[in-house]
């Protein structure tokens, strides 16, 4: 599975923010494209992202991602165009409505790659599942969609869909269509086997308030959270490391079942745990170890 805890975005328009995410611990930085980079000025910014990802080493590229428009709109076409030949590490689909358009982007980035003599499938691919009404109920069928490394889901375009005027209740806290946006990646990310990366925090001051969300969606199975500001970075790279402490228990937990083969069931710290615990304990190791 595809590792990478901060995904940073920088606006495609800004040479000056584009080097300052790149030089910072972000694991992936997102060269946007879209909701950063007003209409008139979409051209101009492709070839701004397209020679900064030429400038840049070739293993840098890999954690250099670009964030196109929209498949079905004006603009996508001629962003893949225009930064395929420079080799990003991947790509982010907004407003996918579900595995089609995975499989259309797929078509068009196998063209460019053979175009630009890149090696075909090297371009991977996040989807951006929950921005339409249309895509909340296919987020379960993007199993084997070529490319795919992970899915993410957003807040603000979905509540423009359904014409919400607030996604949020009075006490800030997602109100219960967008928290199923948030169950619905979730789950459909397992199901494909990819990394589920939870959305925006966009009160980028308030990193006490991004390490406690960091936190739970992290107990509840996110691998990696989407950012908007360098500062929320280390925040993100923090909270879904695991701790020492999490990784001397997962340790235990391993040799328990390792030296009792046979045991469906193993004691630990006063608790019984069965084979579920132990996959869970690996899967931490396997994290620690990427981190």
């Amino acid at each position: 599975m595809f590792s990478a805890r901060s995904w940073l975005f920088a606006p495609g328009d800004s040479e000056r923010k584009m080097e300052k995410a790149a030089a910072g611990p972000a694991d992936v930085v997102l060269l946007d494209l879209e909701d950063a980079v007003a209409e008139e000025a979409k051209p101009a910014a492709r070839t701004a992202v397209a020679s900064f990802l030429a400038s840049r080493p070739e293993d840098e590229r890999e954690r250099l991602w670009v964030r196109i428009n929209p498949l079905d709109g004006p603009h996508a076409l001629a962003d893949l165009a225009a930064i395929v030949p420079s080799r990003p590490g991947g790509v982010m689909l907004p407003k996918a409505r579900g595995r089609a358009d995975v499989e259309a982007l797929d078509h068009y980035l196998s063209a460019l790659e053979v175009s630009a003599g890149a090696p075909q499938g090297s371009t991977r691919v996040i989807a951006l599942v929950t921005e339409t009404a249309e895509g909340m109920f296919t987020t379960g069928t993007y199993k084997d969609a070529p490319r795919l490394a992970a899915m993410t889901w957003g807040a603000e375009d979905l509540a423009d869909a359904v014409g919400a005027t607030e996604n949020r209740t009075p006490d800030g806290e997602y109100g219960f269509t967008y928290e199923l946006a948030r169950s619905l990646c979730l789950l459909g990310a397992s199901a494909a086997g990819v990394a589920p990366i939870e959305t925006i925090q966009g009160d980028f001051r308030d990193l006490d308030g991004l390490r406690r969300r960091a936190a739970r969606v992290r107990r509840d199975g996110y691998r990696g959270m989407l950012a908007i500001h360098p500062d929320q970075v280390p925040v993100i790279n923090e909270a879904f490391t695991p701790t020492e402490q999490e990784l001397a228990d997962a340790r235990e937990i391993v040799d328990l079942f390792a030296a009792d083969p046979g045991a469906g069931v193993i004691a630990h710290k006063g608790a019984m745990l069965d084979r579920p615990h132990l996959a869970r304990a690996q899967a931490l190791l396997a994290a620690g170890g990427r981190a």
